[in-house]
């Protein structure tokens, strides 16, 4: 389906969760969030058949996200009941890769085609100072499991102001090392002015998105960098999406009424 401004939009993101067991300084608070109970967010079903009726309108490459999504209980069955769904061509995951060791099997075995391993560094005691609580042994034990499994993975590296050009070029060979693809986003805040013409992979420029985004709570956002969501309708779920891809701004501005936890990037 087309928007607006005449860009196909293929691309479904999914937050299943705004939890995460790291507390990485650009997007968790120290302290961690409020629990909130099982019942404000959505369920497998419901977000199985959001898929479904995505995928009539050709969004046929779903992404889950958290927070974390490997801490989202049962989040294999989600993936095997999404990979389940005509229409839909590549299912992938953005992940902090903590717990990817443990579930990579039973995820590809699911219908999990690639993942997205946020990585920012490869030195121990700056990853521990970027997430307050992480090991990076953990991680790199994720990665080298998701490269037996055969996933297709990129490592995300968010380059923060005190990233020195070391710490890329480490990455840069790491990643070549392993056949694996290095993609580098720069440090953005969502309450500041988004602007098109970053130095490094992402954001993407607007006229390049093919994306929208749907939210743990039930919220469509047309958009990352705005405060414009639109409430899903489970009894008219098409109506609902239609909706979101029509509001889907020109180019993306400031989005004050959520923190990135919440949206999954």
């Amino acid at each position: 389906m087309l928007d607006l401004y005449n860009r196909e939009i293929t691309y479904l993101r999914i937050s299943v969760t705004d939890k995460c067991n790291l507390r990485c300084i650009y997007c968790m608070p120290e302290e961690g969030i409020d629990l909130r109970h099982h019942a404000d967010f959505l369920s497998f079903e419901q977000i199985t058949q959001v898929v479904k009726v995505g995928a009539r309108l050709g969004l046929t490459k779903i992404r889950l996200t958290g927070g974390e999504p490997l801490v989202k209980k049962g989040i294999t069955d989600l993936v095997r009941m999404i990979a389940g769904v005509d229409g839909v061509r590549h299912i992938a995951m953005t992940t902090n890769g903590v717990l990817l060791q443990a579930m990579a099997a039973e995820l590809k075995a699911a219908g999990l085609a690639s993942v997205n391993i946020s990585l920012d560094t490869l030195d121990p005691e700056r990853y521990r100072e970027i997430t307050r609580v992480g090991s990076i042994e953990k991680v790199l034990e994720g990665i080298e499991t998701a490269r037996t499994q055969g996933f297709s993975i990129k490592l995300n590296m968010v380059v923060l102001d005190d990233t020195v050009i070391d710490e890329i070029e480490s990455m840069r060979r790491f990643c070549l090392e392993k056949k694996i693809r290095l993609q580098l986003i720069n440090h953005f805040s969502l309450n500041e002015e988004k602007y098109n013409n970053y130095t490094f992979d992402r954001p993407p420029k607007c006229e390049n998105c093919n994306r929208i985004r749907l939210l743990a709570d039930g919220q469509l956002k047309p958009c990352l960098h705005s405060d414009l969501e639109i409430p899903l309708d489970l009894d008219d779920i098409e109506g609902s999406l239609r909706r979101t891809i029509l509001s889907k701004p020109e180019r993306g501005s400031v989005c004050e009424n959520r923190l990135m936890y919440e949206i999954g990037g």
